[in-house]
Order: structure tokens, then sequence, then C-alpha cells
């Protein structure tokens, strides 16, 4: 009941009723991702859109399907994509949680770095 709730009156918890009306009337289904956002698009108004599976991060979308939602590329990603061995797997923006990247030397990273302060030039 109060996920339904939450659906109705907020927009940051999935969908609005609103999003899942269109969805269902004009919404063609085209894919989704590893993370279990579901993909879809309109070919008429030439509208693409997502639906998240869980708490609504813009973030979470994978790179090949940004492309194609921002309609840098007209084919949906294919469900097999051809990765190097350089690439890292996809993982939403971790800024604010215990994962952050916390470079050496900023305030909040874990060892404090011996830093001196400057000094002036000597003439």
């Amino acid at each position: 009941m109060i996920s339904f709730l939450k659906q109705v009156f907020t927009w940051w918890h999935k969908q609005t009723v609103g999003t899942f009306v269109h969805t269902l009337f004009t919404g063609k289904f085209v894919g989704s991702d590893q993370f279990g956002n579901k993909y879809y698009s309109n070919a008429k108004k030439g509208k693409r859109w997502v639906i998240y599976k869980n708490n609504i991060e813009s973030s979470k979308i994978p790179a090949e399907w940004h492309s194609w939602i921002h309609f840098l590329t007209i084919n949906r990603p294919s469900d097999n994509p051809k990765k190097f061995a350089w690439q890292k797997k996809h993982e939403e923006n971790l800024t604010g949680t215990k994962k952050a990247y916390k470079p050496e030397g900023s305030l909040i990273h874990n060892v404090k770095k011996n830093v001196k302060k400057y000094e002036t030039w000597k003439f």
C-alpha cells in the first residue's frame, strides 16, 4: 500500500501515475539493461524514456543506453555488447556514499597527508 501511495504522489519513487498511463498507451518496450531499468520509445512523437528499477538516478544508465536515449544512435544497444579488456563495469555515481572516490590529499581522505605550508619567495 505504501509503495502504491509513493508511486501516486511522488515522482522520485519509480514512476508517477501519468508516466505509467503514458507508457501503457503510447510506449513501445525497447529493452532493459543489466540493472533492470526498462527503456521505452514512441516513434510517432520521437520520444524515448526509461523506467528505473529502484531509485531514480540518471547515472544508473549504462553508456550504451545513454547514447540511445539521447538520440546519439538510432539502433538499440545489443544484448551482448563487445567489451574490451580495459573497460570496467558501469557504476552509478557514488558521491555521498562510503564508496565515493577520495583522492590522496583531499580533506575527506582516510589517511592525512603531511602537507607543509608554503614558503614565500625570497629576493
